[in-house]
């Protein structure tokens, strides 16, 4: 079974979305790096379990990217739980099976950002950027040999995640396929919405 690696909060305004996370949980996300070419940066903040939550929006100091932003976020007017990722080792190996099983996540492939501190971080996934990557099934994560983001980061417990669709069995198979858990109860229109435990009590984010 992967576990789950990082909750994606897509926003069209990035400092303004960790204002408003920092100040709904009691603490500040950190500064994650830039994906130089994709016109993105994010802060990050621990979720406990080695996991952590991505706050994702459009990078002040690059311009306008080639193509559009990952996780749909050129066409956003407030900052949305887009969708999550899970971690796997040996993400070829996880693609072939999710595949056996009845879903294509995608081809992996290599991705990378400089950190904060300048360091160069690289891992691989099977994240979709032309077709903006949303959604209740996750995207696969393979770290490899570099270190994990959630290491050294301030913690915000998650208490829970759950989905929303209109058809939960259709979505079920495709969560079992990659190995991941996630309750979905059926609702108008997919959603994700994620309970953290901050300072001040239960926070919710969807």
């Amino acid at each position: 079974m992967s576990s789950l690696d990082h909750l994606v909060l897509a926003t069209p305004d990035l400092a303004a979305t960790v204002a408003e996370v920092a100040r709904l949980t009691g603490t500040r996300p950190v500064p994650g790096g830039a994906h130089t070419g994709l016109g993105t940066r994010n802060f990050l903040l621990g979720l406990g379990e080695g996991g952590y939550l991505e706050i994702i929006g459009p990078d002040p100091e690059q311009g306008a990217p080639e193509a559009p932003r990952p996780f749909g976020i050129d066409g956003l007017s407030e900052a949305r739980l887009a969708t999550w990722a899970v971690r796997v080792d040996g993400i070829d190996a996880a693609v072939a099976a999710s595949r056996e099983a009845g879903y294509d996540p995608g081809e992996p492939h290599v991705m990378s950002r400089q950190g904060h501190g300048g360091e160069q971080l690289s891992w691989k996934l099977t994240l979709d950027v032309e077709r903006g990557q949303t959604g209740l099934v996750p995207f696969l994560i393979d770290w490899g040999r570099a270190a994990h983001p959630s290491a050294n980061l301030p913690v915000v417990p998650l208490v829970g995640l759950e989905g929303v669709h209109p058809h939960p069995e259709r979505i079920e198979p495709h969560l079992a396929a990659v190995g991941a858990k996630l309750p979905v109860k059926a609702g108008n229109r997919p959603s994700l919405a994620a309970t953290v435990f901050g300072e001040t009590g239960l926070v919710v984010l969807h």
